[in-house]
């Protein structure tokens, strides 16, 4: 596992951590018929971009039970914390999102992941299931669009944490 140094004030307050990996998921059952070269390299440079502060990948599934079963699966000390995207679900600021991420780093958690779920929702389970629902808004956006904005914000909340000046000024 790696590890990263935190700084706090002086020498004395310096702290390790472990790196929480963070998974941009998607269910894709009918995605892959409508994907785009376009948002398919923005999808990646984001992604790219987040990696720098820490690991971060972008995943299809099949199905919801498909997503749901990684999720289970997944190796650690601490489960997988999962933050799904539903339209009922909470709307925050960019800066209200990355201080919900940091917190959940802070904590210890090692895999956190984002999920867009599939065109008719997510079951009633999903959402029980869930550590937290998202939503963007009340509009809708094409799946390819949505796991832009995913991860366009990610990249956001991440600079945020790290003091990054990407997001002053919006």
């Amino acid at each position: 596992m790696k590890y990263w140094i935190i700084r706090t004030g002086n020498l004395r307050n310096l702290k390790c951590q472990t790196l929480m990996k963070i998974t941009l998921a998607a269910i894709a059952a009918r995605l892959t018929r409508s994907r785009s070269e376009a948002t398919d390299r923005l999808l990646s440079d984001y992604v790219e971009r987040a990696a720098r502060y820490s690991p971060c990948e972008s995943q299809l599934f099949e199905s919801e039970s498909a997503l749901l079963d990684w999720l289970t699966r997944q190796p650690g000390r601490t489960p997988a914390y999962s933050i799904l995207l539903d339209s009922r679900g909470q709307q925050c600021t960019s800066e209200e999102l990355s201080t919900h991420i940091g917190r959940v780093r802070d904590e210890g958690i090692q895999r956190l992941v984002l999920a867009i779920g599939p065109a008719d929702g997510w079951s009633a389970g999903a959402r029980q299931g869930a550590n937290l629902l998202v939503s963007f808004g009340r509009i809708t956006l094409p799946h390819q669009l949505a796991r832009v904005v995913l991860a366009e914000q990610v990249y956001r909340a991440l600079t945020i944490l790290a003091g990054h000046p990407y997001h002053s000024g919006h």
